[in-house]
């Protein structure tokens, strides 16, 4: 019997008792008279239940149909937003997006520009997780993550990729230090000295080693850390150098007396680029935050 209790007699319904006739109520929602009578009878026949009380003025609940009316409101009222709810989601208005981002992205432009974000779609959640650029590619292919962020494109079918912001890559040095106060820095000038880098596969060292490479050297590591943090304190401790984003430690720069010496080179100049699974393999609400984002 369930199944006949379709939407839209349960429109009839409430429409006819709010209206108090069949034919107001037919009336208003744009249905012959016949018609509505025939949803209203073939209600009453399927539940075993009269609905209304005809008389010669109109009609009148019966008590089974003021549960019914007053349960159908709620009913349609949760099928309504349930429409609303199901359009915005293939709109992009709404949603859950899991983003992986990088430590740069995350210290940098992404807090201010996703808290835009949020206050312009309080209908799509955004769950954020710090990956290292490396890592996010996979995961976004494999479906483990909806948006990504990272400072290297790595070719692959399946994901596009969109510029987000840029920054370079700088000589991060202790007070004294020889090269503290230099317009400028290059690679083949530090060659001697003692590395501080960040552990893992990470596209910081990457670019880093890459250039030394490059030049045919390799760099002297003397510790490897776990963040932007704890190399910018080991630096600051004199126990070595390090190659950092500067606007990523900007709290680092202005507290511990560090000196952040601009690379002028092309390795040390970074695009960030949010990254996404190409055409419909993207949520709605990925494609939303993604275009977005790059606006700035």
């Amino acid at each position: 019997m369930t199944e006949r209790l379709d939407l839209f007699t349960l429109r009839v319904v409430i429409a006819v008792a709010e209206s108090g006739s069949i034919s107001a109520g037919s009336d208003r929602l744009q249905l012959a008279v016949a018609a509505a009578s025939a949803r209203i009878s073939a209600m009453e026949a399927a539940l075993g239940i009269r609905i209304f009380e005809r008389s010669s003025r109109g009609v009148e609940l019966t008590s089974a149909g003021r549960m019914l009316v007053q349960r159908g409101r709620e009913l349609l009222a949760d099928a309504d937003q349930l429409a609303t709810d199901l359009r915005d989601w293939s709109l992009g208005l709404a949603g859950h997006v899991r983003m992986l981002a990088n430590a740069s992205a995350l210290l940098q432009a992404l807090p201010q520009r996703l808290e835009q974000f949020t206050r312009s779609h309080p209908r799509i959640r955004v769950d954020v997780e710090e990956r290292m650029s490396p890592e996010i590619p996979g995961a976004l292919l494999e479906g483990r993550a909806d948006v990504g962020v990272v400072d290297v494109i790595t070719p692959s079918q399946g994901l596009a990729y969109f510029p987000f912001f840029h920054d370079q890559l700088a000589l991060v040095v202790p007070a004294g230090h020889a090269l503290a106060n230099a317009p400028e820095a290059r690679l083949a000038q530090l060659l001697q000295e003692n590395f501080i880098v960040l552990a893992g596969t990470n596209a910081v060292s990457n670019r880093l080693f890459n250039a030394a490479a490059s030049l045919g050297e390799t760099l002297k590591v003397r510790m490897q850390m776990r963040s932007f943090d704890a190399a910018s304190r080991m630096v600051a401790a004199g126990l070595g150098v390090a190659v950092l984003p500067p606007d990523a430690i900007a709290p680092q720069l202005a507290h511990l007396g560090l000196h952040a010496v601009p690379l002028v080179e092309d390795w040390a100049q970074r695009t960030h680029y949010l990254a996404l699974r190409t055409g419909n393999e993207a949520p709605a609400a990925a494609r939303t935050l993604v275009e977005a984002l790059r606006t700035p």
